[in-house]
């Protein structure tokens, strides 16, 4: 009965749909994945976030950069004052600096230090009184800056920009999912519309052939007109249904299209899967795999993480602020390049700087105390957002199981009102039925057929909603992942 019904669903749509191509849900599924708008937008969100990644690797390998000022010319007044006697008095500079560089930079993600080695030449050419030509050369320096009690930024990046990361990989199947679930609600709401539709061609037919049984059962006296007229009253609201579920199957249409990133031109017959999988949930399973795949635990990590990091960032901004500078290198200078690179000489530098609040009135405490709220704010959100996850998927799994044997009994239920009102309409021709007995058997098999495809839809949803909960392949038995170097090649192209 149901391959029947639907058979004429689908064929009256392609009728209705000139042009129409038949698409199943895994068709459907694959080309919202692929082309659609929302897809689109979750992979340059990847692509924003992979970015991210490599910026945060790339800022823990040394840098190498070339610096200098070429051309600094400079003709101007300058204030002096005498060393002997303190006189101060204008003078004219006229003079033309050019300076090059190769500095080379590691910051140290342990200690939070940065080391630097560079090597530079300057060249001054004075036309000021005597002419003269000076080069300076540093052919090698080293220096290190460690802040000491201070706030290591690179510690708690590295930390947490792993888990950023995976994170966004995560969020990204998560969202391709969604699309999944969006296309499977809509390419459902299709078969039912669809559906609808051929019900009411099919009642409109049924009804018409009982009106004509009913016009010459009147004539024998046993049918009443009160009920000929329910029967004529029902051919009429019949044929509005005709109507208005096509445009609702207009609508469905649209909507899938939308989604699949269609415009309105293309036309889709959808088919329904009858023979769903044989799966069934297990709680701690599918709890265990949403835990170790899902972003759920990432967001919380790194919400406490963040937390973690504020409290430390207002500890060490409130204390003593040092800072050890050190610094070796050879230098020299001479009237000629080759002469400046003979014989340097070797500086060294060294210091401390430091910085100790006396009395900052309470401000200092107020933001620690303020950062360890935060925390405690978190952990405690967190706490929250674990018990409430749980008890969603215990919801979902429940759902998804009983839906299974839901769709068993709704899938008989439709056999029976189907050929409940065959039998009705064969025993209204021989007289043995009323148009009221007439009239409940319809209903009811239409009310049989919209539930059973509604039961399927609501396996699909809950299926693919647990799916993307534990980002696993429940019919394939594997975790869902992504490649995404295959996927940023592919953007980039």
């Amino acid at each position: 009965m149901l391959k029947k019904t639907l058979t004429l669903a689908l064929y009256v749509m392609a009728c209705m749909l000139a042009g129409a191509q038949e698409m199943t849900m895994e068709d459907a599924i694959s080309t919202a994945r692929t082309q659609s708008v929302a897809a689109l937008e979750a992979r340059h969100a990847f692509v924003s976030t992979y970015w991210a990644w490599r910026t945060y690797r790339a800022s823990r390998l040394p840098s190498l950069s070339l610096y200098g000022e070429l051309m600094n010319y400079d003709r101007s007044l300058v204030l002096l004052q005498n060393y002997e006697n303190g006189e101060l008095k204008y003078s004219t500079s006229h003079s033309l600096q050019n300076s090059l560089g190769l500095r080379i930079s590691q910051n140290v993600t342990f200690t939070g230090g940065v080391l630097t080695a560079y090597s530079d030449l300057s060249r001054i050419d004075q036309f000021s009184g005597k002419n003269s030509l000076t080069w300076y050369s540093q052919p090698i320096t080293i220096s290190y800056r460690q802040p000491l009690f201070a706030y290591n930024q690179f510690k708690w990046d590295k930390l947490i920009s792993p888990k950023e990361y995976e994170r966004g990989k995560r969020v990204y199947i998560e969202a391709m999912e969604k699309i999944t679930i969006n296309v499977v609600s809509a390419y459902n709401a299709l078969i039912l519309a669809a559906m609808n539709n051929s019900i009411a061609r099919t009642n409109y037919e049924n009804t018409v052939r009982m009106h004509d049984v009913a016009r010459e059962r009147m004539k024998l006296g046993s049918v009443t007109r009160d009920e000929y007229l329910q029967l004529e009253l029902r051919m009429l609201n019949d044929s509005i249904s005709i109507n208005e579920t096509a445009v609702a199957v207009r609508d469905a249409q649209m909507n899938l299209n939308s989604l699949l990133g269609f415009d309105e031109s293309v036309e889709i017959v959808p088919v329904l899967e009858e023979n769903l999988p044989d799966v069934m949930m297990d709680y701690d399973m599918v709890m265990d795999k949403t835990l170790s795949n899902s972003s759920f635990n990432l967001d919380n990590e790194i919400s406490i993480l963040n937390a973690r990091a504020g409290v430390a960032k207002a500890k060490a901004d409130r204390g003593i602020t040092m800072s050890l500078n050190a610094k070796f290198g050879l230098s020299d200078t001479a009237p000629h390049l080759g002469e400046s690179y003979r014989s340097p000489l070797d500086q060294e530098v060294v210091g401390l700087s430091f910085s100790v609040p006396v009395f900052d009135w309470g401000l200092g405490k107020g933001k620690v105390q303020k950062a360890k709220a935060a925390e405690a704010v978190a952990r405690a959100q967190v706490q929250q957002s674990e018990n409430d996850y749980r008890r969603t998927i215990f919801t979902a799994v429940g759902q998804f199981n009983n839906q299974a044997r839901q769709c068993s009994v709704s899938k008989r239920a439709m056999i029976i009102a189907g050929e409940r009102y065959q039998l009705t309409m064969e025993n209204f021709r021989n007289g043995s039925a009323s148009v009221t007995d007439l009239n409940t058997a319809q209903s009811e098999n239409d009310s049989a057929v919209q539930k059973y495809i509604t039961d399927v839809s609501n396996y699909w949803n809950y299926y693919y909603t647990l799916r993307q909960y534990a980002l696993y392949d429940f019919i394939a038995g594997r975790d869902i992942d992504v490649n995404e170097e295959e996927m940023i090649e592919e953007l980039v192209k």
